[in-house]
């Protein structure tokens, strides 16, 4: 249901209150009894609300703990990179677990003059620093990525400097639980006044190396010589900063929408449902942008830890994700010199329309579950040029085809649109519908409804011979996955696949709600038919089970 606010600047009374948010994080005790209040990483991390005791002072303290503690087990020597978000409990959170760094020796690099770092920097100092080989060094965002300005996260970065793949994230859930239920009594700490002194913080510029190596990933000066007129917008995120050294480097002249920092995000207009939201996605989020759409060639906004990017142009407004996904692929394995070997990654829920690309182009798709972690690996053996999934996240190769980051990058994202608009003289939307005339019209919609605990264990554990039907919107079911075709993983759900369309049925990790992701390249009718189809099934599958 619509919020009849959506899409409307955010009103005061629903602005967040800074001090009792922080105020929460420091003096409320989570139960690590309770499941809700307990650690839990997810496809992006933990992430929580300090008010509901599902991010605190000792989340953040328990996982540190837990982090140095991998590290010895694994002999990650090196440095531990930090970064942080904007969110009001970012900064409280980098204090608290420099706070258990420290005590336990390990050197930490933080952005200087108290800076905020962007998930992509982060893996992209990571995968420099490893280039040295004198030691293994990882990282940390502290970041809920666009979730309300009440939300804080964690999320921990491995050697080759993307997201944590599951077997690494469940080793330090449990060991923080254990922290957490033993009342952080193996927790080492040290005050914090104590602990900024220590010689082993080395304060960090992030922004200016990834800044200066752009021109090895994007062709900045097709788009200087384009003399495009470039608007962006950081949503109040950490590519404030990197935008602003893109213009300092480069001379871009890119005009940056809200620049500066409001931990309430009072800028941002409301999201579907009423809730203030930095989803560079949302056309309702992205209000603001959009109404300046034709104030500029191109336009485009990133999330809070700019991982994520959307892409506004004069004739198609906000792009759908997927849309981009596929103009970005085209693009890239037109005009980049890379090795014909060269996969494209894609998530099992992103657009068929990726896969008929991709076809055309004469690559082979990779198909993984839901999360950028699948494709860490292969960005950083240079066995895949590209990935990305439907909910704006991607990254890809550098020019001469080595890695660049590991996790998804929305600055490079946002970039590329520029470049490409700069080469094909192009508005992005119309090469979709180039697409559209070749391949057919995609149908695509997520849809989400309510669930048990117990019904998304059943769902996230279900096997393709609980599926008695034959037949879905009208068309035979061709062929029914509970692994992913790309690395045989669990997709913690199943997806069904006909000749003109597919659902994909998976329990939310965080939400007491499973996810209907379905296309249809016949008609918007079909998408409803396949839907309405799904949700029947489902119900079968709770019932029988």
């Amino acid at each position: 249901m619509i919020d009849k606010m959506a899409g409307k600047i955010v009103p005061k009374d629903r602005l967040e209150d800074i001090p009792s948010l922080i105020s929460a994080y420091f003096m409320l005790t989570p139960n690590p009894m309770k499941k809700d209040e307990m650690v839990s990483f997810g496809t992006s991390g933990h992430r929580g609300n300090a008010y509901k005791k599902s991010f605190n002072e000792n989340h953040v303290k328990a996982i540190s703990q837990a982090i140095c503690e991998y590290r010895k087990e694994n002999g990650i020597n090196g440095i531990l990179f930090i970064g942080k978000d904007t969110h009001a409990l970012s900064t409280p959170a980098q204090m608290s677990a420099l706070e258990v760094f420290i005590a336990n020796g390990v050197k930490v690099a933080i952005a200087k003059d108290n800076a905020y770092t962007a998930t992509p920097l982060i893996s992209f100092a990571i995968i420099e620093e490893n280039k040295k080989k004198n030691e293994i060094s990882d990282g940390i965002v502290i970041t809920p990525s666009h979730n309300p300005p009440s939300d804080g996260g964690y999320k921990y970065n491995p050697p080759n400097g993307g997201p944590a793949g599951t077997d690494v994230t469940s080793w330090i859930e449990k060991k923080a639980n254990e922290i957490l239920k033993n009342n952080l009594k193996n927790v080492q700490t040290i005050p914090y006044e104590e602990a900024k002194k220590s010689n082993l913080i080395v304060l960090h510029d992030f922004i200016t190396p990834y800044v200066q190596s752009l021109k090895s990933i994007i062709d900045i000066d097709a788009i200087k010589k384009a003399n495009l007129k470039i608007g962006a917008n950081p949503l109040g995120g950490t590519a404030l900063g990197i935008y602003k050294k893109i213009n300092e480097i480069y001379d871009l002249n890119i005009d940056i929408i809200n620049p500066f920092v409001d931990p309430t995000f009072s800028f941002m207009h409301l999201d579907h449902d009423g809730k203030v939201r930095m989803d560079c996605s949302s056309a309702y989020a992205m209000e603001g942008l959009i109404e300046l759409k034709d104030k500029y060639d191109i336009a485009f906004g990133n999330d809070v830890d700019a991982d994520r990017h959307g892409i506004v142009t004069p004739k198609g407004g906000l792009l759908n994700p997927n849309h981009y996904l596929s103009i970005a692929i085209w693009y890239l394995f037109k005009h980049r010199n890379w090795n014909k070997n060269l996969k494209v990654g894609k998530t099992l829920v992103s657009s068929s329309m990726i896969d008929k690309v991709t076809k055309k182009l004469q690559r082979d798709i990779y198909e993984v579950p839901v999360g950028f972690k699948w494709f860490s690996k292969g960005l950083f053996d240079g066995e895949l040029g590209f990935g990305g999934e439907e909910s704006a996240g991607a990254s890809f190769l550098r020019f001469d085809g080595t890695v660049w980051t590991t996790d998804k990058d929305g600055i490079i994202m946002t970039l590329l649109s520029a470049e490409i608009l700069a080469k094909t003289k192009k508005d992005l939307s119309l090469i979709y519908k180039e697409f559209e005339k070749e391949f057919g019209k995609s149908y695509y919609q997520r849809i989400d409804a309510p669930a048990t605990k117990e019904q998304k264990k059943i769902l996230k554990n279900i096997e393709p011979c609980n599926i008695k039907e034959k037949v879905l919107g009208a068309e035979n079911i061709e062929h029914i996955y509970s692994k992913a075709s790309g690395n045989n993983a669990d997709i913690g759900g199943i997806k069904l696949v006909t000749k003109n369309g597919w659902v994909a049925l998976r329990p939310s990790g965080t939400e007491d709600i499973y996810k209907i992701y379905a296309e249809s390249f016949k008609s918007y009718e079909h998408l409803q038919s396949i839907q309405k189809e799904a949700q029947t099934i489902i119900k079968t599958i709770f019932k029988d089970i």
